[in-house]
């Protein structure tokens, strides 16, 4: 009978220790509860704690899959998720990080530095776009950008102008982290 008691509580313990998901977790496939295959449908579910705000259905104005913003109950933006196509089924195209309590498996966040990036990830290519510098690193499905105000002033106004590495102060701080699936 000791054995039996020893079996159950052995299996009662075990069964308690199940791994609970780390809701800033970040890899290649996840961020946070959302996963490369999570659909639009999913997401009530997985932020049952949380708030989601849609878009308004029938929103005349709206041009394709409109974002869907996470909050945690005390107010804090989490995430943006931007799903493929406009159906429930769609899973998420983008994701906006929000919160630096997110961080890349090499420590950066949306609080880090370029020189903490530059440091972290091969930098394989930066691009000017009209009001940031995007910076996209190796072998990775996210990108940054850098506010176009952090650059200096001959950059910040000029559309084709290369921006290269050595153009972008260490300090700049990092204005968007984007994940693209």
């Amino acid at each position: 009978m000791k054995k039996v008691l020893l079996i159950v509580a052995a299996v009662i313990v075990l069964a308690s220790c199940e791994k609970k998901q780390n809701p800033f977790e970040w890899s290649k496939q996840r961020v946070g509860h959302v996963t490369d295959s999570t659909m639009v449908y999913q997401l009530d579910a997985l932020y049952a704690n949380d708030s989601l705000i849609k878009p308004v259905k029938g929103d005349a104005f709206s041009n394709g899959p409109a974002d869907i913003e996470v909050y945690e109950k005390g107010g804090k933006h989490l995430l943006t998720l931007t799903p493929i196509e406009t159906d429930s089924t769609s899973t998420i195209e983008y994701i906006k990080i929000h919160d630096d309590r997110f961080k890349t498996a090499k420590g950066i966040t949306i609080s880090s530095t370029f020189k903490q990036i530059s440091d972290a990830y091969k930098i394989s290519s930066i691009d000017n776009m009209i009001m940031d510098a995007v910076i996209r690193v190796s072998d990775e499905n996210f990108y940054f950008t850098v506010d176009k105000k952090e650059l200096p002033i001959d950059l910040q106004f000029d559309m084709n102008a290369k921006i290269e590495k050595s153009m972008i102060p260490d300090d700049a701080t990092v204005h968007k982290m984007i994940i693209s699936w």
